[in-house]
């Protein structure tokens, strides 16, 4: 009997040296002093904390998920080569962007800052990030065994409330823009986390800006025999 999963490493959370991020515009690799702060992998422990409260049985979900969006899953222990597949191309796509790349065990994590995302406390795309998006797009559908979570945060200024739902409202422009390039809507759990994990201080524009922030996440799916 087989059981189907979804592969949520978060080994950054311990050590720093697991993970690997690369500078968008030289892909050379680095690690900044904000994710040294933050620790790399926050995002991907706080979206898996996300969808575990959501779905009790991950099981259940991982199954209905796969039917629904009519794709199999990665057999065996190919998750690792899968993953590095995407990365790779993922990185040739969005060299120069000013999109980060984020390794995490066998999940991808690309952080899409706010500036070049969206205007000022606006909620629609920026058309000059279009063609961004467009590979991004591009990628994902070619490597359909995996899951994409869409994750939007934002600064500390103005009411928790109101960061809460801009948050979810910038998280859901980003993925139907990429739902528009015919990926699968099974494939993507969309979810605002306003104020929650920044990656730098709040008491600083610069550190705001970081904050203000669209995280993609991808999660292989996996097949293992029980």
């Amino acid at each position: 009997m087989k059981q189907l999963i979804i592969t949520l490493t978060i080994t950054c959370l311990t050590f720093l040296t697991g993970c690997t991020t690369f500078d968008a515009y030289t892909g050379e690799e680095k690690t900044s002093s904000t994710a040294k702060g933050a620790g790399i992998g926050a995002g991907a422990a706080l979206v898996l904390s996300y969808l575990k409260n959501k779905n009790k049985s991950s099981k259940e979900r991982n199954q209905r998920m796969l039917r629904d969006a009519g794709i199999g899953a990665i057999i065996g222990g190919g998750a690792g080569y899968y993953m590095d597949t995407q990365e790779a191309k993922l990185r040739k796509q969005l060299r120069g962007s000013g999109v980060s790349v984020q390794r995490d065990g066998n999940n991808i994590n690309l952080i899409m800052p706010g500036n070049i995302t969206f205007a000022t406390d606006g909620r629609n795309l920026n058309s000059k990030f279009y063609n961004v998006l467009d590979s991004v797009a591009l990628v994902v559908k070619e490597y359909n065994k995996t899951t994409i979570v869409v994750a939007g945060y934002t600064d500390s200024t103005g009411s928790a409330s109101y960061n809460q739902k801009l948050s979810e409202d910038r998280a859901s422009s980003v993925a139907d823009f990429i739902v528009n390039k015919k990926i699968n809507p099974a494939r993507i759990e969309v979810v605002g986390f306003g104020e929650q994990n920044p990656i730098a201080t709040n008491k600083t524009a610069q550190g705001r800006s970081l904050n203000r922030r669209v995280e993609i996440t991808l999660f292989p799916i996996t097949e293992q025999a029980q």
